[in-house]
């Protein structure tokens, strides 16, 4: 290795390289979409080659073969297996695993904690983490609001197990499948689905040793659930009636008349906004935009006598504001709900279930912008909505796999189809692992046989595939395609070679986990894998080892999601049925990823090298 540090690469290899600091930029921003910032990357890549043409070994690079990636073996194995992980789900496959999890819980909670999470990762390692988290949150919220256990200290531990186990097999998730494929492109033997199973199951049993007896002991004791005063905090409108206490009065009469005093955001009178000042004086008719608990919220409109049906639904005989056979209940939108990315109105909510949102919240965040009514609200996974209705259709809700109903009960839903999807998944995995077919193939199958059965519809199949994950796959191949052919990625492996230059292979190795496990938790985990991979490859030629145990350091590092909560998106899901702030994640994520980074630089130097 040179002690010169390397020189300036080709222009296109320059381009590439900014383009690359441009996408981690525009991944980074939260209100841009995933698909905007992809589609801005694939346009803006595939044009600069074409108006400034590059070639390869003297030929012409055409680029439009940069729209490879949408048919890329890793990207419909990634599709397919996602539509299978939301047959399982909808079919109530995953029951029996519910059952004996409740049954186990009600007996000895802190064994079955730790039954809970081996399970957890067992289930990851074959199974999309996002069934797994769906199926397990309302289990260990009901268990532990029986066993007066704080949710708060469980939630989040099962969740990090789901991305521990998923490290283990290379369908476990999506970031396993491109590193794999982009390893086999690069011309490196094919690695099998078990082939680094060993030094997985060792590294996740520190890990779950870690999430079981360390993990909830940094967590804050928090309760969950609408019935045991929320933390979340939910946005909502207060209808001021003209029989109100508060007519006539000033808001800030009004904030001390509510109980323990409400978060008052917004002032609307007619189509107007009013500035909300503590001696402006109320009117009927006027709406109060507020921001709370959803138990302070409901106290401030009996205090009021306010109304909190909101959009433009009238109380009425069927929807009575107070009524024996209502209740609150708390939704969350998971993976394959018709309301992920859209709204309320579209999808008529109201109108298909028979409840009325009352509220939203995202993480504590303000969510709606002056002018938008709540039925506008573009909603995403692990949004929670506060709906109030009949305790009947609140009860459907238990047993729609489009939502997530957060109380203090549990109903896996169950159906005739379930066999059909649990062998299905078997198969998939049996054929896979021995070879008999690949595995973009078998998953394939695997998803035309779960639409072929009635598992699941055609629309919950399109739903279950997210747009996010697909382009951000697409484009993170493209660009990890011009980084390779430009010669982009030898230029990045020459530069880390320089700042590591005279240190032994295992710390090379080692320093390049910790890389992607830090990019992982500002990027997309699947961004850092393509453009990581073909950096390991690099180092391990130049230093003249075998290129495996760097690839799977590529592989375990982009894994690492654990340190914010926007990192992955169960991550997010748990955040938002457990109440946690973004700093609880960072206390319990980065240990945990220093423990895994320190583990699996050990285990492959030892195993490896």
């Amino acid at each position: 290795m040179s002690d010169v540090f390397p020189s300036v690469p080709n222009g296109h290899a320059l381009l590439s390289l900014l383009l690359t600091a441009f996408a981690l930029f525009l991944f980074t921003r939260r209100k841009i979409p995933l698909e905007i910032s992809s589609l801005v990357l694939l346009v803006v890549l595939a044009l600069s080659f074409a108006l400034f043409p590059f070639s390869v070994r003297g030929e012409h690079f055409e680029p439009v073969a940069f729209f490879q990636g949408f048919g890329h073996e890793a990207l419909i194995t990634v599709c397919a297996l996602m539509v299978v992980g939301q047959g399982l789900v909808q079919t109530g496959a995953l029951e029996p695993v519910g059952r004996v999890l409740t049954k186990a819980w009600a007996r000895a909670p802190f064994l079955s904690f730790l039954m809970t999470l081996i399970v957890s990762a067992l289930l990851s390692a074959f199974i999309n983490n996002t069934p797994i988290v769906v199926l397990l949150l309302p289990i260990l919220i009901s268990v532990c609001m029986r066993t007066k256990t704080p949710a708060s200290r469980i939630l989040m531990p099962m969740g990090f197990a789901t991305l521990v186990g998923g490290m283990g097999t290379t369908i476990g998730t999506s970031t396993n499948l491109l590193v794999v494929s982009v390893a086999r492109d690069l011309g490196l033997p094919e690695i099998g689905m078990f082939d680094f199973v060993l030094p997985a199951v060792i590294a996740s049993g520190v890990a779950i040793v870690y999430l079981w007896l360390i993990a909830p002991r940094l967590l804050e004791e928090r309760q969950v659930g609408v019935s045991n005063n929320s933390p979340r905090l939910f946005q909502a409108y207060l209808h001021i009636d003209g029989d109100s206490p508060v007519v006539g009065k000033s808001v800030a009469d009004a904030r001390a008349l509510a109980s323990d005093g409400i978060n008052l955001l917004r002032l609307k009178r007619g189509e107007h906004f009013i500035l909300l000042l503590p001696d402006v004086l109320l009117q009927a008719g006027d709406r109060l935009r507020v921001m709370d608990t959803s138990a302070n919220i409901r106290a401030a409109a009996d205090a009021m006598k306010a109304t909190l049906y909101s959009g433009d639904h009238e109380v009425d005989d069927e929807h009575p504001l107070n009524a024996e056979n209502q209740m609150l209940a708390e939704i969350a939108v998971v993976a394959g709900s018709r309301l992920d990315r859209t709204n309320l109105r579209y999808t008529s909510f109201l109108e298909r279930h028979q409840l009325v949102v009352l509220g939203l919240h995202r993480a504590g965040r303000d969510i709606w912008k002056p002018s938008e009514e709540i039925m506008d609200v573009t909603l995403e996974q692990g949004d929670v909505l506060l709906v109030q209705g009949n305790k009947d259709e609140i009860h459907k809700l238990k047993l729609n796999p489009e939502f997530l109903v957060l109380d203090s009960s549990v109903e896996v839903p169950s159906t005739e189809k379930a066999l059909i999807a649990q062998l299905t998944l078997l198969t998939i995995v049996a054929t896979a692992a021995t070879g008999m077919l690949p595995i973009a193939v078998s998953s394939l199958a695997g998803a035309m046989l779960m639409l072929g059965t009635r598992c699941l519809r055609l629309g919950s199949a399109i739903r279950a595939v997210s747009s996010s994950v697909y382009f951000v796959v697409v484009a993170s191949l493209a660009l990890g395609q011009a980084l390779t052919i430009t010669g982009a990625s030898d230029y990045l492996t020459d530069v880390f070679l320089f700042f590591t230059r005279d240190a032994a292979p295992v710390v090379v190795l080692s320093a390049l986990m910790l890389l992607m496990a830090v990019l992982t938790n500002i990027v997309s985990n699947n961004a850092a894998a393509v453009i990581g991979t073909p950096i390991g490859v690099g180092i391990a030629q130049q230093l003249g080892v075998d290129p495996q145990p760097f690839v799977l350091a590529v592989l375990f590092g982009a894994n690492l999601s654990f340190a914010t909560p926007m990192s992955y998106k169960t991550n997010l899901l748990v955040m938002s049925a457990g109440g946690y702030r973004f700093n609880d994640f960072m206390k319990v994520g980065i240990p945990l990823t220093i423990l895994m980074w320190l583990s699996y630089s050990w285990l492959l130097g030892r195993l490896y090298l």
